[in-house]
């Protein structure tokens, strides 16, 4: 498959991995959460800590699904999908956790790149950040 097909079908394959994101988050499994980014993933929280690798990003979320977003729902909106050079995709993303009681905790954006590896897309790539206030 070449040109508009494929990149509609890879399109669509990045945002499988936002939806597993999501629904490891649901679930409060920091294993599904974690298992969409690359082994040796380089992820930066909202708070600006940095991890290194995909055990890292693990385990900081399974205590945060212990602790207070526990219950809680991710709400992911992909924004913006592009296709750079040598197969890898960015995305921007918009996402909300959202309470137990419905109303929102947060709101954040996000810009991942992510990579083909044996046949699924990964997140090599994670930078998370709260947005200014206008």
């Amino acid at each position: 498959m070449t040109g508009e097909a494929a990149r509609t079908t890879d399109t669509d394959r990045t945002r499988a991995v936002w939806a597993t994101m999501a629904r490891g988050w649901k679930a409060g499994s920091a294993e599904l959460f974690a298992s969409i980014f690359a082994e040796d993933v380089d992820f930066i929280s909202v708070r600006g800590t940095a991890e290194k690798g995909r055990e890292r990003v693990r385990a900081r979320h399974a205590l945060l699904f212990e602790g207070q977003y526990r219950d809680t729902v991710l709400e992911i909106r992909p924004d913006l999908v592009r296709h750079l050079r040598g197969g890898a995709v960015i995305v921007h993303a918009t996402t909300r956790v959202i309470r137990p009681d419905g109303s929102s905790m947060s709101l954040t954006h996000a810009q991942a790149v992510l990579v083909e590896d044996a046949g699924a897309w990964h997140i090599a790539a994670f930078h998370n950040m709260i947005p200014a206030v206008p």
